[in-house]
C-alpha cells in the first residue's frame, strides 16, 4: 500500500518547526531528510525513523518499514515538540 499525500502533509505539519526538511517520493513512499541526511520515511502511512543509539532509550515500537528493509522506529506522537526532539537526535547521531 502507497502512503497517501495527505499522511504526508500531516507529517510534514508536525516537523514544522524542524528546519530544513525535505522529501523525495519514492516507489509510494517517502524518503524524509534534514539538512540531507536522511533520517526516515513515510511507508504506508506509517512514520518511520532510522534507530539510533540516542532514541533507543525512548519507548518506541519496532517496524519494517517494507521486505527486507532494517528495523526503524515508529513515531506515534501528536506532538511537534517531541517530534523535534526526535528527529533533532537521530539527524545528530547520523552526522
Amino acid at each position: 500500500m502507497a502512503s497517501t499525500k495527505e499522511y504526508l502533509d500531516y507529517i510534514l505539519d508536525l516537523l514544522r518547526d524542524v528546519d530544513d526538511i525535505t522529501y523525495k517520493r519514492m516507489m509510494g513512499e517517502y524518503i524524509l531528510y534534514q539538512d540531507d541526511v536522511i533520517f526516515g520515511g513515510i511507508y504506508d502511512n506509517r512514520f518511520l525513523v532510522k534507530k539510533t543509539k540516542s532514541i533507543l532509550d525512548l519507548d518506541l515500537q519496532e517496524e519494517i518499514p517494507y521486505d527486507g528493509a532494517k528495523p526503524m522506529l515508529l513515531i506515534d506522537s501528536d506532538s511537534s515538540e517531541i517530534v523535534k526532539d526526535i528527529i533533532t537526535k537521530v539527524v545528530c547521531d547520523l552526522k
